[in-house]
């Protein structure tokens, strides 16, 4: 059976929530920085990433619309490289690392990116969509 290994590692910057240096980023800027360093790390041609998968529970407001595929291009990746983001509401980074890691050991593909993301000082207060809520 293939194998799929880890070559290298970013995670995003991190402050206090609503009141912390990073508390109006959006997660599309705080995964692109993420993506963009662990595949310059890798030594890996940004065009050889075949998927950018990203988990994040809270897929709505700034974060809503594909943030995997948002990020990957805001970290330089090609318009050919795809995203897709998981919303699992616990352990959704996880799954979106073991989710590269099957398309790597089942799906035929060289090089892919997962990782998890959060913004919480932009979904959780007064920013957060609360159109049509129960």
């Amino acid at each position: 059976m293939r194998e799929a290994v880890i070559v290298s590692t970013a995670r995003t910057p991190i402050g206090k929530a609503y009141r912390g240096a990073f508390n109006n980023t959006q997660g599309q800027a705080l995964a692109a920085h993420a993506i963009a360093q662990a595949v310059a790390r890798a030594g890996v041609d940004p065009a050889q990433v075949e998927d950018v998968i990203m988990g994040c529970a809270m897929q709505q407001g700034c974060t809503g619309g594909n943030l995997a595929r948002q990020a990957a291009l805001r970290a330089g990746m090609p318009v050919t490289v795809p995203g897709m983001t998981i919303d699992r509401q616990c352990s959704s980074g996880l799954m979106a690392i073991a989710t590269a890691a099957k398309q790597i050991m089942h799906d035929g593909m060289q090089v892919a990116v997962g990782g998890g993301v959060e913004s919480i000082s932009l979904v959780q207060n007064d920013k957060m969509n609360r159109f049509r809520a129960a």
